[in-house]
């Protein structure tokens, strides 16, 4: 590429760029360079529209090439049954922080799911239980599906239990997996989480779903459906039975679950057990085996930031994607 070229890369090639490998170990070394204090804060900001939100997250990234990122996410939750569109949509332009250079524009929506995904697999995988072996995911859409196949890297589960409003949906994954393990079309949350070892929720947040009663002693359970003050999933009541674990404080108190539970008065934000920056550096307390586990996610611009880097470096091995000329 010349100085003047940027990358244009559909969620086709960032799929083919990106494994949940990849994806998992760039987001980890993330959280790491944010304990070590390498990473500068990163920043988001919302608007919400008559039938969904905007938001845009931007990060200074450099593990080894220095990177800016700015993603802008469009998340309109009735757009597949009123017009067949995915719920969220939008683009992502990775930039060389050191001359301005765009780099690439690609596809964000294949990414958040990527990197959502990868962040729960690596809260997963410090502190789920070794031997956890049902998974129970609530919302098979896109990040439903990610999330699938980035915690079965982490995990040998025996068993996969999905729920969705949409049965259609969840049999689709549960299809998608019947030939590695046990799957089970779950006609209530309840009777997908309880006896669960992971839980995911990957709704679109408009009420909780989950609720104290349906997780059991000893379990992990990523929340990622909230991420601005109007969704919720993680019942407040449940938060404050758990130890609970943050991407970012500052935006999980503002806009994720812990936000309802302090709202709700069940919870401070001096209660949340650590960040996973803490978690990933070892810094933090450990959790009782028969202690609930709660990983709060609302998504840090940082983690769009490691998995666009690794897109665009391999899109560039394969020679994918399109050549844009923005500049002439």
């Amino acid at each position: 590429m010349t100085p003047a070229e940027t990358l244009a890369l559909t969620a086709a090639d960032v799929a083919r760029c990106l494994s949940p490998a990849a994806c998992r170990a760039a987001v980890e070394r993330a959280f790491g360079l944010l304990a070590e204090g390498r990473v500068p804060a990163a920043r988001a900001i919302g608007f919400e529209a008559a039938e969904g939100s905007f938001h845009a997250k931007v990060a200074l990234f450099d593990a080894g090439r220095p990177r800016f990122v700015a993603k802008i996410n469009g998340n309109f939750p009735r757009n597949p049954e009123r017009s067949g569109l995915p719920t969220i949509q939008g683009v992502l332009v990775l930039c060389d922080s050191t001359d301005g250079r765009p780099l690439a524009l690609m596809d964000s929506a294949s990414v958040t799911a990527l990197r959502t995904a990868a962040a729960s697999a690596v809260a997963a995988d410090h502190l789920a239980r070794r031997d956890a072996s049902v998974l129970a995911v609530v919302g098979c859409g896109l990040q439903g599906a990610a999330h699938v196949a980035a915690l079965r890297e982490v995990r040998a589960f025996r068993e996969l239990r999905v729920h969705d409003v949409l049965p259609a949906r969840a049999r689709a994954l549960a299809d998608a997996h019947r030939d590695a393990c046990e799957c089970r079309v779950a006609e209530t949350v309840a009777e997908a989480t309880r006896g669960a070892d992971v839980v995911v929720t990957c709704t679109t947040g408009g009420e909780f779903v989950l609720e104290r009663a349906d997780v059991g002693p000893g379990t992990f359970v990523a929340g990622v459906g909230s991420d601005n003050p109007h969704k919720r999933e993680l019942h407040p009541q449940l938060m404050a039975a758990a130890r609970v674990v943050v991407d970012d404080l500052a935006q999980c108190a503002a806009g994720g679950d812990l936000h309802h539970a302090i709202e709700a008065g069940t919870m401070t934000a001096a209660d949340v057990h650590a960040d996973l920056a803490t978690v990933v550096a070892r810094r933090h307390a450990p959790i009782g085996a028969d202690q609930i586990a709660v990983f709060d996610s609302t998504g840090v611009a940082f983690e769009d930031a490691a998995a666009a880097d690794v897109v665009f470096e391999r899109a560039r091995e394969l020679g994918l994607g399109h050549v844009l000329m923005f500049g002439l």
